[in-house]
């Protein structure tokens, strides 16, 4: 997403006419999209970055579920017996 934003910026600093990006050729100010279509095509499906992100958000909301739900019940917030 980072690169996006970037890219916009240069986009933007280069129609208005922004020292130093005025003079950069249009492949160094397109070049911040480029980076982010490798990224998001190459780089992040051959670590799965996103999906371990997520999978952890997932994983930090169940808990908190089942913390509350356990409060709800009197249980406290200990562990169960086994």
């Amino acid at each position: 997403m980072g690169f996006v934003v970037l890219g916009v910026i240069f986009i933007v600093l280069k129609w208005l006419g922004v020292a130093p990006v005025a003079g950069w050729s249009w492949w160094w100010v397109l070049l911040p999209f480029a980076l982010a279509f490798v990224w998001w095509e190459v780089i992040d499906p051959m670590f799965d970055i996103s999906k371990k992100r997520a999978m952890n958000d997932m994983a930090q909301r169940q808990e908190q579920r089942r913390r509350k739900y356990r409060e709800s019940l009197g249980l406290g917030a200990g562990r169960r017996k086994k």
